[in-house]
C-alpha cells in the first residue's frame, strides 16, 4: 500500500507496477491511500445560500488531483462525490461530465468487495448523483449537535467506473485534516479527504484479485 499526501500547493505521488509473466503481461491491481485531499465548498451544507465553487477533481490511474476537464474519475466538494459521467445536477461550479464514470455502494469491507457488479452502476443524473448525498444516505453520517462530527460510515465502499472504463474501490477513512482518531468539529478542519482506493487498471477486468 502507498500513500499520496496532499498539501497546500504540492503533493507527492509514490506507486510501482508489477507485471505477470513474458507470456501474459499484464498491470496487477494498485492499492493507494491518499491524505487530506482538500474538497473546500463555499454556501451549501449549514448555509441559506447554494453550494457553489469548483469540484477537486482525481484521477485514479495517476493517483493525483488534476486540472483536466477531461481527464478525472470522481471530484469531491464539501460532503458530495461526483463522477465524470451522467449529467450535472445544475450546481454551480459543477465540471461537465464527458466520460463513462458510474458508481454504487458496497455493503462490506474492502477485502469482501472483490467483483464489480455492473448491473449496480449507475451514472450522475439532473435529480440526483451516483453517490447520494445526505447523512445516512451514502458514504458518511452526520452526528448532529452537539459534537456536528461527520463520520464515514462503517461498511460502506464505494464502487467506481472510471472515465475510461476502468474500475476502482474507495474505502474513505476520515474528513478532517490529519485523519484524527476522535475529530472535533469546532477545532479541527474539515473537507479534507483520507481515503484508501484500489484501482484496477486492466481493461474489460471486473475483479480485484
Amino acid at each position: 500500500m502507498k500513500t499520496i499526501k496532499f498539501f497546500t500547493i504540492s503533493f507527492i505521488l509514490l506507486f510501482t507496477f508489477s507485471c505477470e509473466d513474458d507470456n501474459n503481461i499484464g498491470i496487477d491491481t494498485i492499492s493507494i491511500t491518499v491524505e487530506d485531499l482538500h474538497a473546500p465548498l463555499e454556501g451549501g451544507q449549514g448555509s441559506p445560500v447554494g453550494a457553489s465553487g469548483p469540484f477537486t477533481k482525481f484521477n485514479f490511474e495517476n493517483g493525483i488531483q488534476t486540472d483536466s476537464e477531461t481527464n478525472w474519475d470522481i471530484a469531491f466538494r464539501g460532503t458530495s462525490i461526483i463522477v465524470n459521467g451522467g449529467e450535472s445536477m445544475g450546481t454551480e461550479g459543477e465540471p461537465e461530465r464527458n466520460g463513462d464514470g458510474a458508481a454504487y455502494i458496497f455493503e462490506g469491507t474492502m477485502n469482501e468487495m472483490e467483483i464489480v457488479e455492473i448491473s449496480l452502476l449507475t451514472e450522475d443524473s439532473q435529480n440526483s448523483y451516483a453517490i447520494p448525498t445526505g447523512s445516512g444516505n451514502g458514504w458518511y453520517t452526520y452526528s448532529g449537535p452537539p459534537n456536528h462530527i461527520i463520520s464515514p460510515t462503517p461498511g460502506k465502499i464505494l464502487v467506481f467506473r472510471t472515465h475510461d472504463n476502468k474500475y476502482a474501490k474507495v474505502e474513505i477513512l476520515s474528513y478532517y485534516l490529519g485523519a484524527p482518531e476522535n475529530p472535533d468539529a469546532f477545532t479541527d478542519q474539515s473537507r479534507y479527504y483520507t481515503f484508501n482506493y484500489v484501482y484496477q487498471p486492466n481493461e474489460g477486468a471486473t475483479t480485484f484479485d
